[in-house]
């Protein structure tokens, strides 16, 4: 069951059009809207007087005048995020303006914000790697998506904000049957475990799969996958007898609660000396090791993350003795490399949604204003599943 936080205080998001606030939103349209415009929007303002907000107003005639948005900004490394207003811009040829409804929160948002990820950012910087919304506007050289439908996006960072302006290609529409909730829970954690499972650790069915810190989004996206896409039996691991639960609720066979013990003594009592075909591991150090001292003959571990924050050296004695493969996956990397292959995990992950064959498991939503205490609910390691902002 997800948990959604109760109503909060939210900070005005508009001040009301009365005496000089009328002035100001017709300074404000005056020199971008038509003469007909102006009357209609004086003529309402004048009806609707102090309860008529100048945003309203602006609203109203989104392509003349716009209007101001919200979004996280990362002013300082290290420091708390700070929710401050912003002007748009004009979205460029190839560009397209999208209302954010759901934004997901990943470590690598935070890594970023503490300026220790692969990519810098020069301050101030709003993170959010992927987002669900609707288009707003698109630009003069768009043609693969229109005003109104509704798409998830990966532009890269900037997604925890009100509104996104994201090149089209970053952009994937989401099939009918799909929330924009659920929608925005799926490109990050299923891209990577579709990556995972299917083009590095190429899994078979019937094969067994050992998946650790299998609690969170991307852990129990792996689970998802395998199970009830590619047939495979899946052993969950992870570090509380809660989150092994959870991944048995999702549908892995078996689970191991690595705080407890060997995990490699543990899986061996599950599985026998023969050991586990594929490792999808998120740990590293010496869960890392134990687990890759867990593959069979020609097994193949698939290394996407290190959440216990220690990077393990890996042992090349054991690549040899068993013919097994130790291979990298850094998901974001094949946008550049190769972006057909990049593209068509999305579209899977979209489509195994639509069909009912996967189901993200959302773990917390918290409002914008709440982002920092998203922040380190991710970092205290108390959230299982996928943990998204609400922006509307």
């Amino acid at each position: 069951m997800s948990h959604v936080p109760g109503p909060i205080a939210r900070r005005p998001r508009a001040l009301p059009v009365t005496g000089a606030g009328q002035a100001a939103a017709g300074s404000y349209c005056r020199t971008r809207t038509s003469p007909l415009w102006r009357h209609l929007l004086w003529a309402m303002a004048a009806a609707w007087g102090r309860f008529l907000s100048r945003a309203w107003l602006c609203r109203t005639a989104w392509q003349g005048c716009g209007r101001n948005y919200r979004a996280a900004l990362c002013a300082e490394l290290k420091r708390p995020l700070v929710i401050e207003e912003v002007t748009p811009r004009p979205v460029q040829p190839h560009e397209v303006r999208v209302n954010v409804h759901f934004c997901g929160i990943n470590f690598a948002d935070i890594l970023a914000c503490q300026g220790q990820y692969q990519e810098r950012h020069q301050l101030p910087f709003t993170p959010g790697m992927e987002f669900s919304g609707m288009v707003l506007e698109t630009g003069t050289d768009v043609s693969t998506v229109k005003e109104g439908d509704r798409v998830i996006g990966l532009p890269g960072f900037s997604g925890m904000a009100e509104e996104c302006i994201t090149d089209h290609k970053n952009l994937w529409q989401i099939p009918e049957k799909v929330s924009l909730r659920e929608a925005a829970a799926l490109p990050v954690s299923y891209g990577t475990a579709i990556f995972a499972l299917e083009h590095r650790a190429c899994t078979q069915p019937g094969e067994t799969v050992l998946v650790t810190a299998a609690a969170g989004a991307t852990g129990l996206a792996v689970i998802d996958v395998a199970t009830n896409i590619l047939q495979a039996k899946v052993i969950a691991a992870a570090g509380s007898d809660e989150k092994c639960q959870l991944a048995m609720q999702s549908g892995a066979q078996s689970s191991v609660n690595y705080s407890r013990g060997s995990l490699k003594e543990a899986v061996g009592k599950l599985v026998g000396s023969g050991g586990v075909n594929v490792v999808i591991d998120m740990v590293g150090g010496d869960i890392f090791l134990e687990a890759l001292r867990s593959l069979a003959y020609e097994g193949r571990i698939v290394v996407v993350g290190f959440a216990g924050g220690t990077i393990a050296s890996v042992p090349a004695n054991l690549l040899l003795l068993k013919n097994v493969s130790a291979m990298g996956l850094y998901w974001g990397r094949y946008r550049q490399q190769n972006f057909p292959v990049f593209s068509r995990s999305l579209s899977s992950a979209l489509q195994y949604c639509q069909e009912g064959r996967i189901q993200p498991h959302i773990g917390e939503v918290f409002e914008l204003e709440e982002v920092n205490d998203a922040f380190l609910h991710v970092t205290q390691r108390k959230s299982t599943g996928k943990v998204l902002l609400s922006l509307k």
